[in-house]
């Protein structure tokens, strides 16, 4: 489309990128099919075709309002949308780039302003969230529903990790909430690897991935975090490391684009790309491992929910259904399996009303196969959907790695 940023857009420092961006897009429409929540409210601002043109109207020096932003802060950023886009869009860079110029302009309410700055004290921080939870377990029978769901129904704990050092090594990121949420996960992660000839290391000081200061518009302070990262990674790296292995699907889609959101930084631009580069997810190293050596008896009926950020982000779908019926598991069919469960990171905080319709809807088409287990691959949705009290959630190594002959 034909866009005239305004002087001061142009002096916004990803200007050329939100033009090309811009540019880019045809206004076909084919993004609102798919946009979770363009069919939920059915407006067309609340679709992608609809906030592309509030951000174009925004960069061209159009005033900027409460409601701009109010349809901004309503997307998911599930990328469904660059999925299906045949002109190739890159939606969710546009996105942070317009939704920065927004809150600039619109000062948020108190109250906004209060939750997003503790979400953003609380969440990266696992000592101080482990604290929080172990508390909220204790306080559970008198806690309103709203926060009791927030909880796990129930916690695995974490089973020993193999001491074995085997020549194949990789990082592993430890992640904020799923040590106290999940903690058996990487654990059982550890354990399976070790199975398959593969050390993982934990870099103590590596810490949040950037993710949740990025996405609550605190942008800088999200790269800060991921130049941290770089730092205590690279040591590894150099020692021959193989990868940075993610089990949360929303940290490897921030992982993977640390090169792009660095390459302007002459410092950490090489780093950023090798890392980047080098940042698998978890089903990225199993599936082409000799995995049906691990005498798996998978003789669960499972649902896969596959996370926006494997599938959209990643480009990962069906690599994880593929990893479970090689091992054996009875996968049910699940329709609409494209579409979000509506956690987000910190969506379903930020957008409760919203994000539970999507999370009934997904729960609904989950169930419909009546399987034992649910699985995922993102700590955000199995917390999510768990808390809802239906069929029980759980990361999909887990299951893999209780049914190990």
């Amino acid at each position: 489309m034909e866009t005239h940023l305004s002087e001061q857009a142009k002096l916004l420092p990803r200007a050329a990128e939100a033009e090309s961006i811009l540019r880019s897009c045809v206004h076909c429409g084919f993004c609102n099919a798919t946009c979770p929540t363009y069919q939920l409210l059915g407006d067309e601002l609340d679709g992608p075709r609809g906030r592309i043109y509030l951000i174009k109207q925004v960069l061209e020096g159009a005033p900027v309002t409460a409601k701009t932003q109010l349809h901004l802060d309503r997307c998911l950023t599930c990328r469904n949308c660059e999925t299906t886009c045949p002109s190739g869009v890159d939606y969710h860079n546009l996105l942070d780039i317009g939704r920065a110029v927004v809150d600039e302009a619109v000062p948020r309410p108190l109250s906004q302003r209060l939750l997003r700055e503790s979400l953003r004290a609380v969440v990266p921080r696992p000592a101080l969230f482990k604290a929080l939870t172990q508390t909220g377990q204790l306080l559970r029978p008198l806690l309103p529903a709203t926060l009791k769901n927030k909880l796990p129904r129930q916690v695995h704990p974490a089973k020993p990790r193999p001491s074995v050092q085997h020549a194949r090594r990789v990082l592993l990121l430890e992640g904020c909430v799923q040590p106290s949420l999940s903690p058996n996960t990487n654990a059982a992660t550890a354990r399976v690897l070790d199975r398959l000839g593969i050390s993982v290391t934990a870099a103590r000081e590596a810490g949040c991935c950037g993710a949740v200061d990025y996405h609550l518009n605190a942008q800088e302070q999200g790269l800060e975090r991921a130049r941290r990262n770089i730092d205590a990674w690279w040591p590894a790296l150099e020692a021959g490391a193989e990868a940075i292995v993610q089990t949360a699907s929303g940290c490897g889609a921030f992982v993977k684009d640390y090169g792009h959101l660095l390459e302007q930084d002459s410092a950490y631009a090489a780093k950023a790309k090798r890392v980047s580069e080098l940042a698998k997810d978890l089903v990225e190293v199993l599936r082409g491992e000799p995995l049906e050596g691990l005498g798996v008896q998978g003789d669960q009926r499972l649902a896969f929910h596959c996370p926006c950020t494997l599938q959209h982000a990643q480009q990962l779908d069906g690599a994880v259904e593929g990893v479970l019926s090689r091992l054996g598991f009875q996968l049910t069919a699940v329709a609409d399996g494209h579409l979000c469960c509506g956690s987000a990171g910190t969506y379903s905080i930020t957008q409760p009303e919203l994000s539970r319709q999507l999370r009934d809807n997904k729960l609904d088409a989950l169930e419909r196969g009546k399987p034992e287990v649910i699985v995922t691959a993102n700590i955000g949705c199995q917390t999510h959907l768990d808390g809802a009290g239906r069929t029980p959630v759980r990361h999909w190594i887990e299951v893999v790695e209780q049914a190990l002959g």
